[in-house]
């Protein structure tokens, strides 16, 4: 009897947590998105470049997922960073190296709602044993996810300052 529950945890309980739109991990920031997650991720991007921040790579995970053989909701994960707001972190804790630059995951639920999760700066200063002095280095992600969330400018974000 223990191997059909044990198949029948194995099937639901990746359904449960893959539906869960948020998190409890303390060291995740997670917002809704009115737009895709492809569009998402294209607001957040040229807000980064706009701000000057270099953008290293875009990972489309249903993409690959799919390039495999399997499907996956619409996922993308955005890395980007400006070395001269890390370089100072990984002279501290090298560690920190592990976390950064930093990412942006969108991702969409399976009431079709998209998600943006990034790591809190307060929790990677804190889980790198960095003084909370830097935390000024990675806080501005967050008003840049916001601001990349809210803007009613669709083409050109001009209105995010």
């Amino acid at each position: 009897m223990k191997k059909p529950l044990a198949a029948l945890l194995f099937v639901l309980v990746p359904l449960f947590a893959q539906a869960a739109p948020e998190t409890s991990d303390p060291g995740l920031l997670s917002r809704a998105s009115p737009w895709p997650v492809a569009e998402t991720l294209d607001r957040l991007e040229t807000l980064l470049r706009a701000k000057g921040v270099k953008v290293f790579a875009r990972i489309d995970h249903a993409a690959e997922a799919q390039g495999a053989g399997l499907t996956l909701r619409p996922a993308q994960l955005l890395i980007f960073g400006n070395p001269k707001a890390g370089t100072p972190l990984m002279q501290v804790s090298p560690s920190i190296g592990l976390d950064l630059p930093m990412k942006a995951l969108a991702w969409q639920d399976a009431q079709g709602q998209t998600h943006v999760t990034w790591n809190s700066p307060d929790y990677l200063i804190q889980r790198h044993g960095i003084d909370a002095a830097y935390t000024k280095n990675l806080a501005p992600i967050n008003g840049l996810i916001e601001a990349a969330l809210k803007s009613s400018d669709r083409e050109g974000l001009t209105n995010t300052n």
